[in-house]
């Protein structure tokens, strides 16, 4: 319950789309080479998409994400290939469109500590994700986090 009153106390959820969220995700998209970048809020029943880049819906249930897996933890997430995690290789995103196989989630953490979303990364093709790689992740994961924050501080 913290963590949704977190999230609902940014007054984000449901606003249109910013550059500011935008250019982060087209960056991390870009540094990477993944067809799909994207800013996940999760809420209980879905996760929404602030940010996008490569996917045309803005938002998934819950119980099919992988950022709700994703926020659980403080660490990245990351699946190298799906359909060898238990997890997921039963997961319609990962059976059908759009046929995700590598997925690399920092989760949004809070300054109190509660996981809002994640900035994350997918591909369709199975990958590896270094620790440098993670650390990136994670640099560009603290900016979409500051600007999270910006928002809420703002009256």
């Amino acid at each position: 319950m913290q963590r949704l009153n977190a999230l609902r106390s940014l007054l984000i959820l449901d606003t249109p789309p910013e550059e500011r969220f935008d250019r982060i995700t087209r960056f991390a998209a870009s540094e990477f080479d993944t067809p799909v970048a994207l800013v996940s809020l999760i809420d209980e029943r879905r996760q929404w998409f602030k940010a996008r880049v490569g996917l045309d819906a803005c938002e998934t249930s819950r119980d099919i994400s992988f950022c709700g897996h994703a926020i659980e933890g403080s660490n990245v997430l990351v699946i190298g290939d799906a359909r060898d995690d238990p997890r997921f290789a039963d997961n319609p995103l990962v059976t059908g469109d759009p046929f995700i196989r590598f997925y690399a989630g920092a989760p949004l953490i809070l300054p109190g500590g509660l996981s809002v979303g994640t900035l994350c990364l997918i591909d369709t093709e199975p990958r590896t994700f270094s620790r440098i790689d993670q650390s990136i992740l994670c640099a560009l994961r603290d900016v979409v986090v500051e600007e999270l924050m910006r928002e809420a501080a703002t009256p």
